[in-house]
């Protein structure tokens, strides 16, 4: 199950990333946005820490307060969680 956990922590922040970062590019050219619930969404489900480094990285949504605020402690939740099952 450890490496089960691990493998789906790596996955899923780098598609944290991923999503974050295509959403800054779509941004930046006026396309067709990634909902916010999405984004949100790939927090929650133990992305946060892909989310919050891409959302630095990239300068994306840092004006929102609901980001910084919300993904801090989304990462500390995941962090939580990760913790308590990788023991």
């Amino acid at each position: 199950m450890r490496t089960a956990l691990w493998v789906w922590f790596i996955f899923i922040n780098a598609v944290g990333y991923l999503v974050m970062s295509e959403d800054k590019k779509r941004a930046r050219n006026r396309r067709d946005r990634v909902p916010e619930k999405t984004l949100f969404l790939l927090a929650a489900i133990g992305g946060a820490l892909g989310v919050w480094i891409a959302m630095y990285r990239k300068r994306h949504k840092t004006r929102h307060l609901s980001f910084r605020i919300g993904i801090p402690l989304l990462l500390f939740i995941n962090a939580v969680l990760y913790a308590y099952f990788l023991r």
